[in-house]
């Protein structure tokens, strides 16, 4: 049965995440270089082990472009035939353990399959780039204002670190 509040909410979400993807790789002359011999390869990425009460995020296929960004390849396009050359597989089953590691820097749980070569440039971006926040912010705010929402962020970072950390030890007893 459709959904008419998910059928327009998840295209805007994908539309939305591949544009912040986009922005992110554009600010990485490497991870565009990395990206460019893949032209037309495809990348599934699935979330798996899903807990959380509500629907889990549909698979998301997107093709490396001539610039070494991404577009979508929703299955049905033009291109999208056959399986993708690439998956990433996301472990969503501790959801406050992934989100204490992104907090902290690092990269959640997740497995990395198919092409070697397209495997190992998609696994350094994964594991290079990152978004410069406050670079952004004092693109549009200006050095004054971007400091101090810096600032405000750094705080609020910490302390959904601390909740998530704190979380994360709670799921793990027993």
């Amino acid at each position: 049965m459709a959904n008419p509040v998910t059928d327009l909410l998840l295209p805007a979400a994908t539309e939305r995440f591949i544009l912040l993807a986009n922005h992110v790789l554009s600010s990485s002359p490497a991870a565009t270089e990395r990206l460019k011999p893949h032209l037309g390869r495809r990348l599934r990425i699935e979330v798996e082990n899903w807990r959380v009460p509500l629907p889990p995020p549909p698979p998301l296929t997107l093709r490396i472009t001539p610039a070494g960004l991404f577009e979508s390849a929703a299955e049905g396009e033009a291109g999208a035939e056959g399986a993708p050359e690439l998956r990433l597989r996301v472990d969503a089953a501790h959801p406050f353990e992934a989100a204490r590691r992104v907090a902290t820097g690092e990269l959640p749980a997740l497995q990395i399959e198919g092409d070697v070569a397209f495997a190992a440039d998609v696994s350094w971006v994964v594991a290079n780039v990152r978004w410069d926040i406050p670079a952004d912010l004092e693109r549009v705010f200006g050095p004054l204002v971007a400091g101090g929402l810096a600032n405000l962020g750094d705080k609020v970072a910490a302390t959904a670190r601390t909740l998530a950390e704190g979380a994360a030890s709670v799921w793990r007893k027993p």
